[in-house]
């Protein structure tokens, strides 16, 4: 088994999670189980996650996004490391 992958966050992301946790308590349970998710398999190759690749993005822009429920969390990978850059509630009125 490859060891596990370390997660971190941008400033950016601590400021959204914490905004966004005032008006959805729970986000603290999906980021708990979106960071487990990321400490073992980012790169999906259990094909067990809502895990997508996104085209057009370079690195440090939010390369992946994992989906948990309504909520997305975009990150990227650098070498054993898993960066957080944005969490975000994925709402009925998005694509209308």
């Amino acid at each position: 088994m490859t060891p596990p992958f370390s997660v971190h966050t941008t400033p950016h992301f601590d400021r959204l999670l914490k905004r966004l946790t005032r008006r959805h308590p729970d986000l603290v349970h999906r980021y708990a189980e979106a960071a487990e998710i990321l400490k073992t398999d980012p790169h999906n190759l259990t094909r067990a996650h809502e895990i997508k690749k996104l085209e057009g993005l370079g690195p440090g822009e939010g390369q992946y996004r994992l989906r948990r429920g309504r909520w997305r969390f975009r990150y990227d990978i650098f070498g054993r490391q898993v960066w957080l850059f944005y969490c975000g509630l994925r709402r009925e009125d998005t694509y209308e």
